[in-house]
């Protein structure tokens, strides 16, 4: 994930572009063959000039080839490597887009550049083929009379671990479009961005200060493209802010779309003064939304995994339980965490930056309220969101229940609706880890209670 916070005076205000840089080579598939071809055409050239070498000190001998070939089943053999390795190249890319099809129809569009094209097995045994069908292509080339025995016995050693390292993108590739998998890198991608946006643990709720704040200068607006704010440069705006005495407050969220000629800052005080180019090189915008500063984000695409697996088309609520696991990780994590106020301070204490981030309210809404009206009717599903409610309102501490607390009454207002029937009611109540198979039995002094309560009744 791109962590630019500082460049040169010189490059400060480029921020922006270099951060958009650093995102589309992370997420591109054609850098690892481009500098697979760099590699093979020294590689070759070092060979061929360590070959000479070799035959001049005498420690091998040009008349025998290392596997016993002459030139022209030598030859025969470099061409084998380089079709091998192109029919897997093919196999590859192929396999690629049947997983960004799968992945987009069945589960959502949102993971493709979130995963699929960031994955670096893919990217580094696509290089890997690349690398070894060009060099057996020029070691071919350099074969036209003599046998380098050195370069040939390095395109057979290639070429069998090609052999292994397709079949092992055969069984990658099958693990990969699983819902588990698809769903568990997701939940990992969302720890290692919350942890990175809030890294401190809570044990309170914050409290809001009131700063004397400056009187608002200007507000300055979006210019050049539209589009969703991926990142923002707090260490920038705040360093800025105090250079100036002033303070900056950034108005959307990351995550938001904003449009040309939209409020993107508003400025206070001696912060007016500030250049506005510079304020706009801060802010990285994009098409789609990226993971790098939005943990709600990771949110969002569990949440169109589960209700997509619930809609009449798909019919999968094994697969919107196998999500709910990865939010009730996701929604643990956030409740433990310290989220970050609104306001941000310098090293000295002054308020110099008000930036918003979504809030306990926010993600408890994102991770219950639409899978709750979709899946309402499917007996699964409220039996886990019960059971991922009850167990965070154990563990979580007490600030953050009330949010938790008023879900579950919109689930049990919601079931009396769905459910007619009395024994329908009653099952899809009973809060089960597994959605349905393992519900969570009474302790033996609660039993004991209960029947001794019904028996004196």
């Amino acid at each position: 994930m791109p962590k630019i916070t500082k460049l040169p005076r010189k490059l400060k205000i480029q921020w922006n572009r270099w951060y958009s840089f650093i995102s589309y080579i992370s997420s591109s598939l054609w850098l690892v063959p481009f500098i697979a071809i760099l590699a093979e055409q020294v590689t070759v050239r070092v060979i061929d000039k360590l070959e000479h070498w070799m035959l001049s000190k005498g420690y091998i001998n040009q008349q025998t080839s290392f596997y016993s070939l002459n030139t022209a089943e030598a030859q025969t053999v470099l061409n084998a490597i380089f079709t091998l390795n192109m029919s897997f190249l093919v196999f590859t890319f192929g396999s690629l887009l049947v997983a960004i099809q799968v992945a987009g129809g069945q589960y959502t569009p949102r993971i493709i550049a979130t995963t699929l094209l960031r994955d670096n097995s893919i990217r580094g045994m696509v290089g890997y083929f690349v690398f070894t069908m060009l060099f057996a292509l020029g070691m071919s080339t350099r074969m036209d009379v003599t046998v380098q025995q050195l370069g040939l016995g390095i395109a057979g050693i290639l070429g069998l671990f090609s052999i292994v390292l397709f079949l092992y993108l055969i069984d990658y590739a099958a693990r990969m479009l699983r819902p588990i998998s698809i769903v568990a890198r997701v939940g990992e991608d969302g720890i290692q961005v919350i942890n990175t946006v809030y890294p401190l643990k809570t044990t309170r709720p914050v409290s809001k200060h009131d700063y004397v704040m400056p009187e608002a200068g200007r507000t300055l607006d979006h210019a050049g493209k539209s589009g969703i704010v991926l990142a923002v440069n707090q260490v920038m705006l705040v360093a800025e802010a105090r250079r100036v005495q002033g303070v900056i407050e950034f108005l959307p969220q990351v995550g938001d779309f904003v449009a040309v000629g939209e409020p993107l800052f508003q400025l206070y005080g001696d912060a007016e003064a500030l250049d506005d180019d510079m304020l706009r090189s801060t802010v990285a915008l994009g098409s789609e939304r990226t993971l790098e500063q939005d943990p709600a984000f990771a949110f969002r695409i569990l949440v169109d995994i589960a209700i997509k697996a619930l809609s009449a088309a798909i019919n999968d609520p094994t697969t919107a339980v196998l999500a709910i696991d990865q939010l009730h990780r996701l929604l643990r994590m956030v409740g433990m965490r310290q989220l970050q106020g609104e306001e941000i301070l310098d090293q000295s204490g002054h308020l110099r930056l008000i930036f918003r981030t979504p809030n306990w309210e926010d993600f408890v809404h994102l991770a219950f309220h639409e899978i709750r009206q979709c899946g309402a009717g499917s007996i699964q599903i409220p039996r886990r969101l019960r059971s991922m409610m009850e167990n965070l309102l154990k563990d979580l501490p007490e600030h953050r229940h009330r949010a938790l607390r008023e879900e579950l009454d919109r689930l049990d207002r919601t079931l009396k609706d769905r459910y007619t029937l009395p024994e329908d009611l009653a099952l899809a109540r009973i809060p089960d880890a597994q959605g349905l198979g393992s519900s969570q039995r009474e302790p033996p002094r609660a039993r004991r209670q209960r029947r001794k309560s019904s028996s004196n009744s």
